[in-house]
């Protein structure tokens, strides 16, 4: 390679890489210099507090109970059987 060849690369290699810097910033913005304010957690202790009463009580449903629809047994499968009734409307007069 000749040393024009070398600085042909070198030369693109430097322009796409303003024109990338040039299209990031348009695309993504440049740095902000605005100060942001920012939401603090409270401290985490190590008091248990009673769940409520409301919630979680006796008669409240369980979800880790299987619940069977309308008494149908586990061992019947979801597929759906048709029936088709058809009736003869046509009457024969003599």
């Amino acid at each position: 390679m000749k040393k024009t060849d070398i600085a042909m690369i070198i030369f693109i290699a430097s322009v796409s890489i303003v024109v990338a810097y040039v299209v990031g910033n348009a695309v993504f913005g440049g740095m902000s210099g605005n100060s942001a304010k920012v939401k603090t957690i409270e401290k985490i202790d190590a008091t248990i507090v009673e769940p409520s009463s409301d919630i979680f009580n006796k008669s409240a449903i369980n979800p880790a109970v299987e619940v069977q629809i309308n008494g149908t047994d586990k061992s019947t499968t979801t597929t759906t059987t048709t029936t088709t009734t058809t009736t003869d409307t046509t009457s024969e007069t003599q």
